[in-house]
């Protein structure tokens, strides 16, 4: 009988497969490594993998297989830090990772086909193709083909075993070009910083590592961080009436909003004040107004609201929504994807939730009342997987802790909310003019009456409430009941928050969905950029008593480097380090290669050829380097600026 040796990249994932295919009854043995099993069981297979078989499912821990420089290479002061632009690289298998190899070549030799099972994106392609060379090695007559899946319930398991595909060669190229790339242009520039300021006092023992995602994430929060502290208000003057009406107030805004000269203001209010000083109603406007559904759900989204909406940071949300996948209650949660493929029955998916003790009820209304509505397309689509959302219904008590509850709980709202209608309401517009002068000076008023919240039931992230005004005449006039001039002065810009920071991320291609809470994770390790309660510093304090998630703020090291990098001279074709250009367009150049428009080889060249160009001027002006990092870590600091 032919046998099947299937590879996951995580344990849990491996078990899970292992006990849908067998129908619970596996047969698990130890391996040398003792977070992996292997689970042996018999299943019927399609004809390309030989039908009714043996099977053993295993799995790998993420990477086996790690790259670096020859050995004589890897000494700081082995070799310029130049020359690793060009060394030869190796790849090897760590000393804590050969026994998942061992296990690999184990199995490998005694099976006839390889099903590999590791997650259906860039990095797990990559993987499989780690896999999948290991067990060549020992056995070149292996038949290999890989799962397509986006979730482990048992029916969608089945269906992936039953329709195996080609690993998609193209990825994991971009992968390897991407390894390639990131190895050899932080090793060069973390050798060249460290290095070149060593000698700085607080510097001398300290390694100043360098990442092409990492630094454009230190430059956002450093812009940032200037234009607060650089920020200087300016006053403002505006014009305000208050009109009662059926014993209602309402504050009319003034259309020019503010104007900075106070004497124009004074003017323009004393016009007002000649004659009757009665406004007049010039129009009421009354119509239909929605309040939109939300798009389906993806990772960059999940994140963000994250770390809106629950307070956690966004690598605390992905940890969380990758455990919650591997347990089988949500789709699989690296995606960009925000439209629904039309085949995937959402109904159904609905069903599973109205059985919920806190939305269950929302959930049934949707299939019983026919409130349900086709989700809307968004304009992202990875073709790789759906939005994410949830394919089982978990009882708040099954989940370990408070904070899985809150991640499951918002996926499961967002994705109600994505299948209901738009919120329903009316408006109405007051428009009135005030002052015989021509032309009068003119104010605007509106109110909101909600007539049906439907998505808004559920998704209780999104507020929109009734704000009713009395009933005002076209051609009315009334005597204000208030008037006067205003005084305020523009606001000081807040510190970045970590919604902004992955909006700016996305936007700037720094990174991918699945990858971004790493960077920002990495240059608060790195002690480049740290957190504080928002509020403290800059603006944006914690209004209406909701939760603020923190803000980032660049240490003294941070703006020290970013500093001495922008003050440079980089002529025009050579983009600094410290901005988005450089990683922009190399994960450009990755997309391409998984299109098919670009070669791994070419890409690779390409860039290292810019990056030559960029590590020549940072050589030739370090001395600027070594200036702004005496600056900003002598004594003063920032405050010197």
């Amino acid at each position: 009988m032919p046998r099947v040796f299937l590879v996951a990249e995580k344990p849990s994932i491996a078990k899970a497969v292992a006990l849908h295919l067998s129908g619970d009854t596996i047969s698990p043995r130890n391996t040398g490594q003792k977070y992996i099993k292997n689970y042996d069981f018999t299943f019927r297979f399609p004809a390309s993998l030989g039908g009714e078989c043996h099977a053993t499912m295993s799995s790998v821990i993420g990477h086996t297989v790690g790259h670096d420089f020859e050995p004589g290479l890897r000494k700081w002061n082995s070799c310029g830090p130049e020359v690793l632009f060009d060394s030869a690289t190796v790849k090897f298998v760590d000393e804590d990772k050969k026994p998942i190899a061992r296990n690999i070549e184990t199995e490998a030799r005694r099976s006839t086909h390889l099903f590999i099972w590791t997650d259906c994106d860039r990095e797990g392609e990559y993987i499989g193709t780690e896999i999948r060379d290991i067990a060549l090695k020992v056995n070149p007559r292996l038949t290999v083909k890989r799962a397509r899946f986006n979730n482990i319930e048992r029916a969608h398991v089945i269906e992936a075993a039953m329709n195996p595909v080609d690993i998609d060669e193209l990825q994991a190229s971009a992968v390897a070009a991407r390894i390639e790339l990131d190895l050899r242009i932080g090793a060069a520039f973390t050798r060249f910083q460290t290095l070149s300021l060593q000698n700085i006092p607080g510097l001398e023992k300290r390694v100043l590592s360098y990442g092409s995602c990492q630094f454009p994430t230190l430059g956002f929060v450093v812009d940032r961080y200037w234009r607060v502290v650089k920020f200087v208000p300016e006053k403002f003057w505006g014009l305000k009436v208050v009109l009662e009406k059926d014993g209602k107030e309402v504050t009319f805004s003034w259309r020019r909003v503010h104007l900075f000269d106070k004497g124009v203001v004074i003017v323009l209010y004393e016009r007002c004040m000649v004659g009757t000083r009665k406004v007049r109603v010039e129009a009421v406007d009354k119509k239909a107004t929605r309040k939109w559904y939300p798009l389906p759900l993806t990772t960059v989204e999940l994140q963000k609201q994250g770390s809106r909406f629950l307070g956690l940071s966004s690598q605390v949300v992905m940890t969380i929504a990758e455990k919650l996948y591997t347990s089988g209650f949500i789709s699989y949660p690296r995606t960009e994807t925000d439209m629904f493929d039309p085949a995937i029955n959402l109904q159904e998916l609905i069903k599973k939730q109205t059985t919920h003790p806190t939305w269950g009820p929302y959930a049934s209304s949707l299939l019983n009342n026919n409130k349900f509505s086709p989700p809307r397309k968004g304009t992202h689509n990875d073709k790789a997987h759906p939005p994410i959302h949830p394919v089982a219904m978990v009882a708040p008590t099954a989940l370990s802790s408070h904070n899985e509850c809150r991640v499951y709980e918002f996926v499961c709202r967002r994705f109600l909310a994505c299948c209901s209608e738009d919120a329903l309401g009316e408006t109405t517009t007051i428009d009135i003019t005030w002052g015989a002068w021509p032309p009068p000076e003119r104010f605007r008023a509106s109110g909101l009456v909600v007539k049906e919240r439907n998505y808004l039931d559920v998704y209780i992230y999104d507020g929109w409430s009734t704000h009713e005004v009395p009933e005002f005449r076209e051609g009315e006039e009334i005597v204000p009941k208030e008037s006067g001039i205003t005084e305020g002065q523009t606001s000081r810009p807040g510190f970045l928050t970590e919604p902004e920071l992955i909006g700016l991320m996305d936007l700037n291609g720094i990174g991918t969905d699945a990858t971004m809470a790493e960077h920002i994770a990495k240059v608060v390790e790195r002690e480049y950029v740290f957190a504080q309660p928002r509020g403290r510093g800059g603006g944006g304090g914690d209004e209406d008593g909701e939760y603020q998630p923190p803000e980032f703020l660049p240490s003294t090291l941070g703006i020290a480097l970013v500093m001495g990098y922008d003050q440079m001279n980089f002529p025009p074709d050579v983009p600094p380090l410290t901005k988005p250009f450089l990683r922009k367009e190399m994960e450009a150049k990755m997309k391409a290669i998984c299109e098919g428009r670009l070669r791994q080889e070419d890409v690779v060249r390409e860039s290292l050829d810019m990056y030559r160009r960029v590590f020549a001027v940072a050589s030739r002006e370090v001395g600027k380097l070594r200036e702004s990092c005496n600056r900003f870590l002598g004594e003063g600091g920032v405050e010197d600026e």
